[in-house]
């Protein structure tokens, strides 16, 4: 009834308005902490949940400077919406701090820290080449070999012992956000890379989810036990895809580009109820995003979208990121798009609460229930 209550009272102060919930958010973080749903969350994947890997690389995809972060505390941190992404409620709720990006932390912080670390990393892909033409990124592989030294070389210096290691790990909870970049700068991108010369649509998605399970499997070796894979989002409604393709739809949404989406969510589905039964001890959780997202892109104004799917700050016409230092749209709850591919901090809330507490958007058990399993 404790944790429950702290859990209404954190929702209430996020949804509101951000100075509100910038507040909100450490005071009820604060009272959480004392009760540790989960001892860390480790968080793989793209710019949904950097937390500010970028920042440390030579890319043109950094989200490290105003209008970035208007919400946050401190300001602009990397993160690409105005406030807070999905880890970072999830982080609150299990009673943890927000997870720190890996590139920002020193030598002696990593061999000191015990409650998560952030490898996601803005234009990463799962596989290396996604995202390249904008600059350096984390690629998946990449995050994984960073979570497998800080497994091999940084933990035994807080946790001693390979037992306390290995049970430490059991109970942690990996996050997994990523695909996006491997269709939009990449599959999507035919003067750029040669993969959509080299793949059907089908064989493309296939190549995807193989490549995807076989890194799962590589983290599970190392000894994460616990996953929440996010499938991919109806990509072919972001603002920044519209309004690239000429003629514009006369549909909300880019709908090829979306089928695209559902065959790699379809494979992704299958992989993981295969590795549920092959890999012992292990728990995946599914979050499913694609629809109730899609719905919210195509009908708007009955989610409480006035603003429709225009994106909240002003946008660069080459990259459909924030133009530094504008001032973005008063009210930010009324705008699903903060930019012209990453969701506003209302949109983050929504996903991340549905899929803590919630029955409709993970399966087939929401984050608190696999955190208590």
């Amino acid at each position: 009834m404790k944790y429950s209550l702290v859990f209404i009272i954190l929702s209430f102060f996020l949804i509101n308005q951000f100075s509100s919930a910038n507040k909100g958010l450490v005071l009820a973080s604060s009272v959480v902490h004392a009760n540790k749903l989960a001892p860390a969350l480790y968080v793989f994947g793209d710019s949904v949940v950097d937390s500010g890997n970028n920042n440390y690389l030579n890319t043109l995809a950094k989200g490290n400077y105003k209008p970035y972060g208007i919400g946050f505390p401190n300001g602009a941190s990397g993160r690409f919406t105005n406030g807070y992404t999905i880890v970072d409620y999830l982080a609150a709720w299990l009673g943890l701090p927000f997870v720190p990006p890996y590139l920002g932390l020193s030598k002696v912080q990593k061999s000191k820290i015990t409650t998560g670390i952030n490898y996601a990393s803005g234009a990463a892909g799962i596989l290396p080449e996604s995202g390249t033409a904008t600059g350096d990124n984390l690629s998946l592989e990449k995050q994984v070999n960073y979570f497998k030294d800080t497994v091999q070389f940084d933990l035994p210096k807080s946790l001693k012992t390979r037992k306390n290691i290995s049970t430490y790990l059991a109970k942690s909870i990996v996050v997994v956000v990523i695909g996006s970049n491997d269709y939009l700068n990449n599959y999507l991108q035919p003067t750029r890379y040669n993969s959509s010369k080299i793949y059907t649509p089908q064989q493309y998605g296939a190549h995807l989810v193989s490549t995807l399970k076989q890194h799962l499997k590589n983290m599970y070796h190392i000894g994460a036990r616990k996953f929440l894979v996010f499938e991919m989002g109806p990509i072919g409604c972001l603002p920044s895809v519209v309004n690239s393709v000429n003629p514009r739809p006369i549909t909300a949404c880019v709908e090829g580009i979306n089928g695209l989406v559902k065959i790699f969510n379809f494979g992704v589905t299958n992989m993981i109820q295969e590795l549920r039964s092959t890999l012992k001890g292990s728990t995946f959780v599914y979050g499913d995003v694609f629809e109730n997202t899609y719905h919210q892109a195509i009908t708007p104004l009955k989610y409480g979208f006035s603003g429709g799917n225009a994106p909240c700050c002003s946008v660069s016409n080459m990259s459909s990121l924030c133009i530094p230092n504008q001032t973005p749209c008063k009210n930010k709850n009324a705008y699903h798009y903060w930019d012209g591919f990453h969701p506003t901090q209302r949109v983050n809330h929504e996903i991340a609460n549905g899929c803590f507490r919630g029955s409709s958007t993970c399966f087939p058990i929401n984050v608190y229930q696999l955190a208590c399993s």
